[in-house]
């Protein structure tokens, strides 16, 4: 720990009805200086005559303070019983070892219902009522087939595991399911979007997520032990569904990866932010969009996009779908089979009736 940490003393407080946490410490000019290049983002506060700054898992992460439970920022808006009910789900579910994003997912979805069930017991919920709920969120809250989909799943979940009464949803009404194709991008655009990039740490992104298929979770989970540039492969670790796997490190990004390592220096992850912390998932997306903006290439799709485009590209190249799945990471082939409804080549082989005429 370095010189100024060992000098700051710290207070979490309310200021603006923001949560803040107050940075104090002896005044001492240099040590001033090296707290404002150490905390650029930090501001002063008149009223508490100190230093703060947001108080957020990133901060905390870097002023060593412990980290707040994942759905704790639900506990102040719920009913006492209700909240019992809400911390037995989030033990259920950390029990069952389900990922931080899947556990905070859940709660997210439960708690909405809390917070709308006032002190009325959530136990106490029967299917009647559950379907009175969720037609609520289609006519009301216009939500859409997959939010409500969504929400069943981590309702159905609190019965299931704490109250094991998964019965009640037998007579659950659930909305039928929009199955829509992945967005794809063509060669001709994945190209311009790579040149449109000209910072190398993004073109790196880009290039990773399109040239793995990678899930945005798992190209800022990548570590840099986890290229093995020898066997030109990397090892993806604990993915979707707690599953490890190989996939292929393309030889041509070898060059740019080279050159990145010596730029950037990453210590852990590949892709760090700017105190050597894990990149976010919206950093990555940040990166993507800016990309597609500067590429002139308007298709409403996110940076998984470039995952869909990696599986459509290989089974165009004649890739077998068994091989596709396993490199994807998909439990079943049928996953893997939505990218030849999407494929030019398999559409392409198909003539309309009219160009027959």
């Amino acid at each position: 720990m370095t010189n100024i940490f060992r000098k700051l003393t710290f207070q979490e407080t309310l200021h603006r009805n923001q949560k803040v946490i107050l940075c104090s410490f002896p005044y001492d000019l240099q040590l001033l200086k090296e707290f404002r290049k150490t905390f650029p983002s930090a501001k002063w506060s008149r009223t508490h005559n100190a230093w703060y700054v947001k108080d957020s898992t990133r901060y905390r992460s870097r002023l060593k303070l412990p980290l707040p439970e994942i759905g704790d920022v639900w506990l102040s808006k719920l009913y006492e019983h209700n909240k019992t009910e809400f911390i037995k789900f989030r033990n259920a579910l950390t029990q069952k070892a389900f990922s931080p994003n899947t556990i905070n997912t859940y709660l997210s979805e439960f708690a909405q219902l809390l917070v709308l069930l006032k002190n009325h017991p959530i136990d106490a919920m029967t299917s009647e009522r559950l379907n009175s709920y969720f037609l609520y969120c289609i006519k009301r809250l216009k939500h859409s087939e997959a939010q409500v989909h969504s929400r069943m799943n981590a309702i159905k979940s609190y019965f299931r595991l704490v109250l094991n009464k998964e019965a009640v949803f037998d007579n659950v009404i659930r909305p039928k399911p929009h199955k829509q194709l992945p967005k794809v991008l063509s060669k001709q655009e994945i190209a311009k979007l790579f040149t449109a990039t000209k910072n190398l740490k993004h073109l790196l992104i880009l290039k990773t997520a399109y040239g793995m298929g990678l899930r945005v979770s798992e190209l800022i989970a990548l570590k840099v032990n986890d290229v093995d540039m020898d066997r030109r492969q990397a090892h993806i670790v604990s993915s979707k569904g707690k599953k490890d796997r190989y996939v292929h490190f393309p030889e041509s990004l070898k060059p740019l990866y080279l050159d990145y390592l010596k730029a950037y220096q990453p210590s852990i992850y590949l892709f760090e932010g700017q105190f050597s912390e894990q990149y976010t998932v919206r950093s990555a997306q940040s990166v993507f969009r800016n990309a597609m903006k500067k590429a002139g290439i308007n298709k409403g799709s996110g940076i998984h996009g470039l995952r869909h485009s990696y599986a459509t590209h290989l089974l165009e190249a004649g890739t077998d779908m068994v091989f596709i799945q396993k490199l994807l990471g998909h439990n079943h082939i049928k996953t893997t089979e939505i990218y030849a409804k999407v494929s030019n080549k398999t559409l392409s082989n198909v003539q309309s009736p009219l160009d027959a005429l």
